[in-house]
């Protein structure tokens, strides 16, 4: 089967198309004949080494979710799930091929209305947003910033946060075409990478997809008893002393914390992303594709990531 790996860490010419054997699923996983790609920011973080001293290798086949067809399944697994389609995390690699296979607790059947490609734009993203925005304990009438909105996770934060009676949803992001895009999708008020415009002085919760050297900016940007969510660190890790803005605004009862949907029980994300499917189906969730690539243009779509160019999400095609 044809397969991207990273043969070595650095910029996107690192990445190669190659002819790999074609997995064979484990007891309790499933074979999908894979239709779609989602790529993420993740993806491009492992990709230039930046994550390397967690484990990732070169070698490896990046990528976290696919959607497709099932084509055989472990001798755990009922056979009834050949033949249907699913959406399914791979875990930390496997997905930039065209046979990935994924756990059965990580799949997730798809509508006959949902297509590969919106469930890959959806699938990853829309849970983070989700369970980030109930980590903040966010509840409606309260304001909500999300910086680096432009992405699939900062998308769907600001969808949920305007749908469920966000008194203000304010974004950070590029430029100003998608704060007019951002705008559509819910957003109340747009801010530049810096947080600089005409917005709420302060936020009850904030979602950060983003990390790196202004973290201690954005904590200063909450009201009393505000919450910021770290989701991300696609602008870097943040400074090592960021916690001294948490104690300087001590008397302010300011919450810090990270989050991963690794820590949210199996179960519970699928049950969030079935949801999220059907709400995708029926239209009351929109996606946003950015584009949509063949596996052999993997470089090129890497490219558009490191230069910030992704509104949304880009999507391989095997």
């Amino acid at each position: 089967m044809r397969a991207a790996i990273i043969k070595a860490f650095g910029d996107p010419n690192g990445l190669s198309v190659v002819d790999l054997p074609k997995p064979t699923p484990g007891p309790t996983e499933l074979l999908i004949a894979v239709e779609a790609i989602g790529v993420g920011g993740v993806d491009a973080l492992i990709r230039n080494g930046s994550l390397a001293a967690w484990g990732f290798a070169e070698g490896l086949v990046p990528g976290s979710e696919v959607a497709g067809t099932v084509a055989a399944v472990g001798h755990d697994v009922d056979g009834s799930w050949i033949g249907r389609r699913v959406w399914a995390f791979t875990g930390l690699g496997g997905a930039y091929a065209e046979h990935a296979t994924a756990a059965i607790d990580d799949v997730v059947p798809l509508p006959d209305a949902l297509s590969a490609v919106d469930a890959v734009t959806l699938g990853s993203s829309g849970v983070v947003a989700h369970f980030a925005l109930a980590h903040a304990h966010f509840e409606p009438g309260e304001s909500v910033l999300v910086r680096g909105a432009a992405g699939s996770i900062g998308i769907l934060t600001v969808q949920l946060a305007a749908s469920r009676g966000a008194s203000a949803v304010a974004v950070t992001t590029s430029s100003a075409e998608r704060g007019e895009q951002l705008r559509k999708l819910g957003a109340t008020h747009v801010l530049d990478r810096s947080g600089a415009g005409d917005a709420p002085p302060a936020y009850d919760v904030i979602i950060d997809i983003v990390g790196g050297p202004d973290l201690p900016k954005f904590l200063g940007k909450l009201k009393p008893n505000g919450r910021l969510v770290l989701v991300g660190v696609v602008g870097g890790q943040p400074p090592a002393d960021f916690g001294t803005t948490l104690m300087a605004a001590f008397r302010n009862s300011l919450t810090f914390s990270t989050f991963s949907a690794d820590t949210v029980p199996s179960e519970r994300r699928r049950t969030v992303r079935a949801q999220q499917f059907a709400a995708a189906a029926r239209g009351d969730l929109p996606t946003v594709v950015h584009e949509q690539l063949p596996l052999d243009d993997v470089v090129p779509a890497h490219r558009k990531i490191d230069a910030g160019e992704v509104f949304g999400r880009i999507v391989l095609i095997p």
